[in-house]
């Protein structure tokens, strides 16, 4: 299945999307939550598809939510690709690198990008995501896939001087609102081929900054979703993000480039659509 979620912001229904065209689902399914999830949601859905043949049609044009409701948490992986870690100048990592994003960063796939107040440094990052099933706590990586219910692409959207010259952890530089697009769909991992050999990319204004393909990643999903049962409980719902390739404008020699207002962030993963974000100035509320 290919979950979505639609309609204005923080009243989105869930939804589905079956060849190309969008479904409404709130009169099955409540939202797409950790208590969807826990309670073995995604296979109820499945079910209750099979003997719902007239859903409501939705709108192209009707907004895009995020295809999960606000998790417990949104888990990054640091430096997961070789040639990442070469151009930012890290060594590669022996173990992986954990941080979090807020989870107010999360919003939805095609929704304005807010450059952060004072920000001069906020940069791109195209990335694959999963989205936990089912609580998890040391789980082996034999069984880990069984923990995880979808696929997602995510924009990990960075402020480098607010995370890199400030000081402490990198927290600070990946949680400002609107930061995590994440989305069009979460898709099960039955309609994904190998999630090891996606194609990945992302533009700045039509120019080609990232392409490259999941299969360059250092620490596998499965091996991902168990070293971090390790050190915290994994809730249904939450969405990890598994790291980006090179391209990033931090990378670019012999000057970093970065996003200003009204530039036009465009990225997608092979098998999980695309996503297109408009940079604006932040304003006071």
């Amino acid at each position: 299945m290919k979950l979505i979620r639609f309609g204005e912001e923080g009243k989105e229904k869930p939804g589905v999307l079956l060849n190309d065209k969008r479904y409404d689902v709130s009169s099955i399914v409540t939202d797409y939550n950790e208590a969807f999830f826990e309670n073995d949601g995604l296979a109820k859905l499945e079910e209750a598809l099979k003997n719902n043949p007239s859903l409501p049609e939705v709108s192209d044009s009707v907004r895009l939510g995020s295809p999960v409701a606000r998790p417990s948490k949104i888990i990054c992986i640091g430096l997961n690709y070789v040639d990442h870690c070469e151009e930012t100048g890290a060594a590669i990592p022996e173990e992986p690198i954990i941080f979090f994003k807020s989870t107010t960063s999360l919003c939805g796939p095609n929704d304005n990008l807010i450059i952060p107040k004072n920000s001069e440094k906020t940069d791109w990052e195209v990335e694959l995501a999963f989205v936990v099933g089912k609580k998890a706590s040391y789980v082996s990586e034999e069984d880990a896939p069984n923990y995880i219910a979808g696929y997602c692409l995510l924009n990990d959207y960075s402020e480098r001087a607010f995370q890199i010259e400030r000081g402490g952890q990198w927290a600070k530089g990946k949680g400002s609102d609107t930061f995590a697009p994440l989305g069009p769909i979460m898709a099960t991992p039955d309609e994904i081929g190998d999630v090891n050999n996606l194609k990945m990319w992302l533009t700045v204004n039509g120019k080609t900054f990232q392409n490259s393909n999941t299969s360059n990643l250092i620490f596998k999903i499965p091996f991902l979703l168990h070293y971090l049962s390790q050190f915290m409980t994994l809730l249904p719902g939450d969405v990890i993000s598994t790291g980006t390739p090179p391209g990033v404008g931090l990378g670019i020699k012999p000057d970093p480039i970065y996003i200003k207002a009204g530039d036009v962030i465009e990225l997608g993963i092979e098998g999980l659509g695309t996503s297109k974000q408009t940079a604006v100035a932040y304003q006071q509320k």
